[in-house]
């Protein structure tokens, strides 16, 4: 099985320090819904592997979080493809959880779930925490220079053999040519 794990906010979409806290302030990266499409088209099981700490500090529900979820589901299946499946942490960083990325837990989670080993499967981010939760995890890093991207990008700690491609529908270019 092919499977590929992506953040949401700054790879999907565009990402707000102020929290994406209702449907309606989602918004999509252009070429970012065409590009999970194309890895559909591919044979890619797309994964979502998200922080939502805006739940856990009590900045939005889960049913606004469920809703925001929907319109990312919807506009994606407008543009021809699917989400297989999102995973997502509601915990406030204090909260100390196994699941917050930089921490593994959610990535361990998916393979538990997929009955797979992560080794070499590519998991898409724009902060260094993504990146340090694939590692860790057994992923394939790769960095998109969206959202925090272009910061992240210059971080000393980014880890040895993250791949950099400017944004979601250049990763598929090259992994679902």
């Amino acid at each position: 099985m092919k499977l590929i794990i992506l953040d949401r906010d700054g790879v999907i979409n565009f990402d707000s320090d102020q929290f994406i806290k209702s449907p309606q302030e989602w918004k999509p990266i252009p070429g970012s819904l065409e590009a999970i499409a194309r890895f559909n088209q591919r044979g890619w099981r797309v994964v979502i592997a998200t922080n939502q700490s805006g739940v856990g500090r009590g900045l939005f529900d889960m049913g606004t979080l469920n809703a925001i979820h929907d319109r990312m589901v919807r506009a994606v299946a407008r543009a021809g493809g699917r989400i297989d499946s999102i995973f997502f942490c509601p915990h406030a960083a204090e909260a100390g959880c196994a699941c917050r990325k930089p921490k593994p837990g959610m990535l361990r989670d998916i393979a538990a779930r997929y009955n797979m080993s992560l080794a070499g499967v590519p998991a898409v981010g724009d902060s260094l925490r993504d990146l340090v939760a694939a590692v860790t995890a057994g992923a394939q890093p790769i960095l998109v220079l969206t959202g925090k991207g272009g910061a992240t990008r210059t971080d000393p700690d980014l880890p040895p053999g993250t791949r950099i491609f400017p944004d979601l529908a250049a990763v598929a270019g090259s992994l679902a040519p």
